[in-house]
């Protein structure tokens, strides 16, 4: 899969499996598209790594994500980047968040897996944050 186009809408099927909250919440799914050696630095600022989303993820209440702003860049043949902007709702108290997101894709034997993955918060409605790269 070389076509940047191919590459961009695979990648975004797979990030948005894992915002919808049957695929958070299947541990054995989660697995199938996290990397043996996947890292995440949370928005909380802690990082975690690939046992620890499995085994938390499910526990986090059910919210709804919606996916914008969302690009690929080919970093190498079989490594994408995905930086995308996220608006998180359905949590118990408070207003919906915003969130800039990046992804490290790695495609091995014709499957991509997630290795590195960021969410960083953002203010709803601030001027100049669309996502410009």
């Amino acid at each position: 899969m070389s076509d940047i186009a191919e590459v961009e809408a695979e990648i975004r099927r797979l990030e948005e499996r894992l915002l919808t909250p049957a695929v958070r919440a299947a541990p054995e799914e989660l697995a199938g598209l996290l990397a043996d050696d996947f890292l995440e630095f949370g928005g909380s600022g802690r990082v975690f790594d690939r046992q620890e989303v499995i085994a938390t993820l499910p526990l986090q209440p059910k919210e709804q994500f919606a996916l914008t702003e969302f690009q690929v860049r080919l970093v190498a043949p079989t490594i994408a980047l995905a930086m995308y902007r996220v608006v998180r709702s359905g949590k118990q108290q408070g207003a919906p968040q915003d969130s800039l997101r990046s992804s490290i894709w790695r495609c091995s034997a014709g499957r991509w897996q997630m290795v590195f993955h960021q969410g960083t918060p953002t203010a709803r409605g601030i001027a100049n944050t669309a996502l410009k790269v």
